[in-house]
Order: C-alpha cells, then structure tokens, then sequence
C-alpha cells in the first residue's frame, strides 16, 4: 500500500510540475520525443522560433485532425494538445505551392513535401496559399508527415503559448 501511494505522489507531483510549470511530453515526431517546456515570450514571434501553439479549434481542418486522430488530446480549446511547431512565415510573407513544395517569398522551404495522402491512404488537402493574414504565422515541421500550415493554413497568432525549449529530448534522426 505504501508503494502505491508513493507512486501516487510522485505521478502527482510531476503533473503538477507539468501544469504549473509549462513542462509537456512530446510524444509526436514533428519535433524530437521528449520533454519540453514553454518558455514565455517577451518579445514578437520572429521567423524561426519553435513555439507552443494552440490551433483554432473550430476550423474545418482542424477538426478533420482532431477526427483522424492527427492531433492528441490536451488543455488547449477543444481538447487539443498544443502543437509545437516552427514559424516559417509572418504576416504580409507570401506563401505559394510550387509543385508539391512551399515556398516562401519565392524560397523553396526545405523539408515541406506536400502529401496527398495521409499513413491511412485518406486524402489530404494542402493548403493552397496566400500572404498570411495579419495576426497569423505559418508554422511548420521538418517531418514529413506533419500535420502543419501546408494542410490547414496561416494559423492565429494569439495561439502561441511560447517558445519551446527542449529540456531533454531523444533524437532519434
């Protein structure tokens, strides 16, 4: 009995070091396995910044995730999990489909194949781009298989919960 409640307060107190202390599991391959932390942001999101971001919960393809099981359960607005993800483009930044690949500004983006269809066989759509809008980034994963701003677009800014900083991480690229 004392094991189990030792275990208890351990398990306990690691979820409230999470909660309160911006800590989160990393368990999806976008960025490397491990834990994370949110590191509070004083200044703009710049290009480049790896961020905690909540995606509107409303919006069409993030719903289609959420009923794909793309994305994990979390605390942010309909259950999701914060993504974490990199800022590719800002607001006014001009982002095309240049055959299966993005670019910004005319940039090819490294590592941005577009699928056409997800590990299931489904369908993907990829987004088919714009100038993110003011308020918005354009956020990205090196991983092929993300589910990131080539599928659902220029995502709201006031989403970012901060910048994440890797506290120890397994890479396993």
């Amino acid at each position: 009995m004392f094991i189990l409640s030792l275990a208890g307060l351990v398990i306990g107190g690691i979820a409230t070091a999470g909660i309160f202390g911006g800590y989160r599991i990393n368990t999806t391959p976008s960025v490397p396995l491990g834990l994370w932390q949110i590191e509070t942001l004083s200044r703009d999101v710049r290009v480049g910044d790896t961020v905690f971001i909540c995606p509107p919960a409303d919006a069409p393809e993030i719903k289609l995730a959420r009923e794909r099981l793309y994305l994990p359960a979390g605390l942010c607005d309909g259950g999701i999990a914060p993504l974490i993800k990199t800022v590719v483009a800002l607001p006014g930044q001009l982002v095309t489909i240049d055959g299966d690949q993005v670019a910004i500004d005319g940039e090819l983006l490294a590592h941005s194949s577009i699928q056409a269809k997800d590990g299931q066989g489904r369908p993907l759509t990829a987004y088919a781009g714009g100038i993110v809008p003011a308020g918005a980034l354009f956020v990205h994963s090196d991983y092929m298989a993300s589910y990131d701003s080539r599928y659902f677009g220029p995502i709201p800014a006031s989403g970012v919960l901060g910048l994440a900083t890797p506290v120890f991480i397994f890479d396993v690229n």
